[in-house]
């Protein structure tokens, strides 16, 4: 059983979700809906970070998922360069919308948040999903 001391509490995830990207507010309202909220330790280079946020903007919008914030997520990590960044994940509890988050380094910085409506995908001009 691990104490308090040999796990210490990730930092306070609701006060950093200010006003980064217009997915901030969805994720704080996630967070007090009993979100699950997950912080990863390690540290990826902004190449690889900026890579995935703009690939799932292209997909999402391919597709027709909602997105929130993720246009501007895409263009806040376009400014930071040769960095390493952390990553974190927020998934609300009905599992309705999944929220990225994207830190710096030290993980002491929010930088971006951004989420995805878990809803099916709009099959416009009889287009397939293929996954």
């Amino acid at each position: 059983m691990a104490t308090e001391d040999e796990n210490p509490r990730h930092p306070d995830i609701t006060a950093m979700l200010q006003s980064q990207t217009s997915a901030c507010k969805a994720a704080r309202d996630a967070i007090a809906a009993d979100g699950e909220v997950m912080l990863y330790d390690g540290q990826a280079p902004h190449w690889m970070v900026f890579g995935i946020a703009a690939t799932r903007l292209r997909r999402s919008l391919k597709i027709g998922l909602t997105t929130l914030g993720l246009d501007e997520t895409v263009e806040i990590l376009r400014a930071r360069h040769d960095e390493h960044l952390r990553t974190g994940n927020i998934v609300a509890a009905d599992r309705s919308s999944f929220f990225t988050l994207y830190f710096d380094a030290t993980g002491t910085e929010l930088l971006a948040c951004s989420g995805v409506k878990n809803e099916r995908p709009s099959r416009r001009d009889g287009q397939k999903l293929q996954l």
